[in-house]
Order: C-alpha cells, then structure tokens, then sequence
C-alpha cells in the first residue's frame, strides 16, 4: 500500500485476514500509530513490527508507548527484517 489509510482500505476489503504487518511509525496522511490502531479494529490478534529511521525515542513521539512493541531500526539488512518478523510470528 503507498500510505496508510490505502492499507486499511485494502485490508477492509480483504476477507482472508492478516497475521501481521510491516509499517513505518512516520508516514504521510497517517502515522503507523494510527495504522495499529485501525488495523488491530479489523483483526485484533494482528501483529504489528514499526520500522524507522529516526531513534527509538520516535515510538513515543508518535503515540507508540505499549511495551511489547516490536520496532526494527533503519536502515537494517534484507537479513534483519526476515529475523524480526520471524520474531513476530512467532510471538504468542
């Protein structure tokens, strides 16, 4: 999806379900904070890693502050991204 509120809508229109998403916590039209949210509304066992640029401090600015947050810090390796999401999945 390029943003989003695209990736809610196409989410909204999927009856399949997801088991996670990736998302950047700064986006344009809407942050990854309000993505979670919108997300976990249509599939509550959804799980959600947040990537960024900007420093862990960014989680927080932007409305991220539960504690089993999973966040991947950019840039990362192809290597990184397959090791978090496994992380992901694999969390009960």
């Amino acid at each position: 999806a390029g943003d989003g509120v695209e990736a809610l809508q196409l989410l909204a229109d999927d009856p399949t379900g997801i088991d996670a998403i990736i998302t950047d916590v700064v986006m344009p039209r809407m942050g990854g904070s309000e993505l979670a949210e919108g997300v976990r509304a249509i599939f509550p066992n959804a799980r959600i890693l947040f990537t960024s640029g900007y420093t862990n401090d960014a989680l927080s600015r932007n409305g991220i502050v539960e504690a089993d947050v999973s966040f991947l810090q950019k840039p990362y390796a192809v290597d990184d991204l397959l090791d978090a999401t496994r992380r992901l999945l694999d969390r009960a």
